[in-house]
């Protein structure tokens, strides 16, 4: 996963850290972004068919708190209303989503990582 600087880079999102998160350094920790394949024994995919949706995103339980309710909705409605680097889009739960895009996983989890700075910052 790629190694981010958090407090330079996303700093609306640093500021809602606690302490002992501030050292975080992977976007991992804010947003997972799987490959979607088609597995017999895999209960997404019956919800993801890995035809329409290329990824699983994940957003993590300290994003979705940094966010808080509001910000999750406005996460949500922003990538289901159409960003120009996802073809098809499908949340099933407020933090599980399916997702078809040609980026790879580095750059779909960082542009959804800019998102929910940006709705920090609107927000603030």
């Amino acid at each position: 996963m790629l190694k981010i600087d958090i407090e330079k880079n996303y700093p609306n999102i640093y500021s809602k850290l606690d302490e002992i998160d501030k050292d975080l350094d992977e976007l991992r920790y804010f947003v997972v972004v799987d490959e979607n394949y088609a597995d017999i024994d895999d209960e997404e995919l019956d919800v993801f068919d890995p035809q329409d949706y290329n990824y699983l995103v994940y957003i993590t339980e300290r994003l979705s708190n940094i966010l808080t309710e509001d910000g999750l909705k406005k996460l949500y409605l922003t990538l289901d209303n159409g960003v120009d680097f996802i073809e098809n889009f499908l949340g099933s739960e407020e933090d599980l989503y399916g997702i078809k895009s040609d980026l790879s996983e580095d750059e779909l989890a960082t542009k959804i990582v800019e998102i929910a700075e940006n709705i920090l910052k609107d927000i603030s």
